[in-house]
């Protein structure tokens, strides 16, 4: 019998070795009860091109009192991890979910940052 996390890293698999066949740059998304990641990683997985969460400073700032472990946060770093991807010439990435399911806090983020402009 397979743990959650084990099920979740079994399917985050999958994803990633459809991902690297492809040899697109991926937007590898994690989430934790209280924060949410991005990041931009290129196409032979070796290096960060960009990245955003709600820890950042920044971040924390514009959230206010407001924690990290909400969909409007997980708008807010799509925004920023779309951003920061254009300024570092990455127009177009795969969207890595990591395993965890198309919904609330990942669906928000990929949405945010389909509206800034990344494509995927």
């Amino acid at each position: 019998m397979l743990t959650k996390k084990e099920q979740r890293l079994r399917r985050s698999r999958q994803t990633r070795a459809r991902i690297a066949n492809q040899g697109a740059v991926r937007l590898s998304v994690f989430r934790s009860n209280l924060h949410i990641y991005a990041s931009v990683v290129s196409g032979d997985g070796t290096q960060v091109l960009a990245s955003a969460s709600t820890a950042e400073k920044e971040v924390r700032e514009q959230l206010g009192k407001d924690k990290g472990g909400n969909t409007a946060a997980a708008a807010l770093v799509g925004k920023r991890i779309a951003e920061k991807a254009k300024a570092a010439g990455v127009e177009k990435v795969a969207f890595d979910r990591s395993g965890f399911a198309y919904h609330g806090r990942v669906k928000a983020l990929a949405d945010a940052a389909r509206e800034a402009g990344l494509q995927f």
